[in-house]
């Protein structure tokens, strides 16, 4: 039935493009390697043909194979603006052509939403956001949110890839309250029960992107965090307001296919943020590295690892920055075990095969709804995972045996661009199971 369903779409994909081409052009087909003397963009009624240009990692007379044109697909679904793509060569007037054929997704969501907080179903925020994304076809975007329920939040935020187009720099402000419960085990027992913090964030964003798959980026920010009482260690200033001022320094390198879903590339972060510069007498640093490959093994057969760590050093590091899994990062089979500490390390290898490959879905006779918002991109995989880390108290060695260890099979449903779904059964290293449902790829 799927692959009777994928020959229809792409019957009527393929005579579409067909009727709209000279009779004299001709398809390439099968494995080939050529020069193209023109691309030519299609569908793309308000995305700038720059913002899709420069994410290809060919230019016009460079040879380029079927491979090329699979991996380039990837990187302009990347950019999250588009629900179809598709890159057709062809040869008209004794000319090598490309037609990069795209179908844009729906730019403005006004919608109530919810979502697991920390990744956790017990922590639920709900609200409404409203997402003005591409509005002057630069992938400009302005985000605004209100959260209630758990962490209640009020988000602000604006962000331009091609402040100067020129020059390839990127720029964003973001401005962010929110009330956050403690997630220092440490910190509650010292203060004998839970307790909230208010957050007030303002940062600004200025970076520069070098080539297809270099960013540098420097942070500017200021936290306002206000607890109920003053406890040391607790606040990381001799009072109960706690003022940071803090600059960080980013570099990312990131050669994945797709960004959404990768199978093929390498991506890696580092950080370093100092906050405080000794004011209110607060002065501490912190570091971070995250490094991701995924590559393909066997016909569909694909894998990927990660190994990242977080170090949070100097004078007094307050809890509530400590490094911790068991919130955004997590060790499935101790998926809801809190560790915490100055150091955290985290590694996962995971293998994965598709069940049901990508396809197209377009469900434009549906009435009413805008046909942005009908056209999906969908696949289900099977993966196998292995999870392992832990966090370390300055001063306290680490040994192999206080890595918590685990490992299991999941399925992952994706419908891009929008979201994924997992779906996971994962063990610890005494078998004792558990059932994982979470959205987002695990990395």
């Amino acid at each position: 039935m799927n692959k009777i369903l994928v020959f229809i779409i792409n019957l009527i994909c393929l005579s579409g493009y067909l009727a709209a081409q000279e009779p004299d052009s001709t398809f390439y087909e099968g494995n080939y390697s050529v020069a193209f003397d023109s691309i030519i963009i299609r569908g793309n009624d308000v995305t700038n043909d720059h913002i899709i240009l420069r994410e290809l990692t060919f230019a016009i007379g460079e040879n380029v194979t079927q491979d090329d044109l699979n991996f380039n697909r990837e990187r302009i679904y990347s950019l999250g603006l588009f629900t179809l793509v598709n890159l057709h060569p062809y040869r008209k007037n004794d000319l090598n052509f490309l037609l990069i054929d795209v179908k844009e997704s729906w730019y403005i969501y006004p919608i109530p939403f919810a979502q697991l907080e920390d990744k956790d179903w017990k922590k639920i925020s709900y609200g409404a956001f409203l997402i003005f994304r591409n509005f002057r076809g630069m992938n400009e975007s302005i985000f605004a949110r209100v959260s209630l329920g758990y962490d209640p939040s009020f988000l602000l935020s604006y962000f331009n890839p091609y402040l100067d187009r020129d020059e390839d720099i990127f720029f964003g402000v973001d401005l962010l309250y929110r009330t956050i419960a403690n997630k220092s085990k440490i910190a509650q027992s010292i203060y004998g029960s839970s307790f909230d913090q208010k957050f007030i964030t303002g940062q600004v964003t200025l970076g520069k992107r070098f080539g297809l798959y270099h960013r540098i980026r420097t942070d500017l920010s200021y936290r306002y965090i206000e607890t109920p009482f003053y406890i040391r260690g607790i606040s990381a200033s001799d009072n109960r307001i706690d003022r940071v001022p803090a600059v960080a320094l980013s570099y990312s390198y990131d050669t994945r296919d797709l960004v959404q879903f990768p199978k093929e590339g390498m991506f890696g972060f580092t950080q370093f943020q100092l906050n405080g510069f000794g004011l209110n007498d607060v002065n501490y640093f912190i570091f971070r590295v995250d490094f991701r490959e995924y590559r393909k093994i066997l016909g569909d057969l694909l894998a990927k690892w990660r190994f990242t760590t977080r170090i949070a050093a100097g004078k007094l590091v307050p809890y509530y920055d400590f490094s911790f899994i068991g919130f955004n990062e997590r060790i499935r089979g101790y998926y809801n075990r809190l560790i915490e500490g100055h150091k955290s390390f985290l590694s996962s290898l995971e293998v994965f095969q598709p069940i049901i490959k990508d396809m197209n879905i377009n469900l434009d006779f549906v009435p009413l709804i805008p046909d942005e918002l009908l056209s999906y991109r969908i696949a289900l995989y099977a993966q196998l995972f292995a999870d392992t880390g832990t966090s370390q108290i300055n001063g306290k060695p680490v040994s192999i045996r206080d890595l918590n260890t685990g490992f299991g099979i999941g399925l992952t449903f994706l419908v891009l661009p929008y979201n994924l779904l997992r779906i996971e059964y994962a063990f610890d290293e005494f078998f004792n199971p558990e059932i994982i449902i979470d959205v987002g790829i695990s990395f």
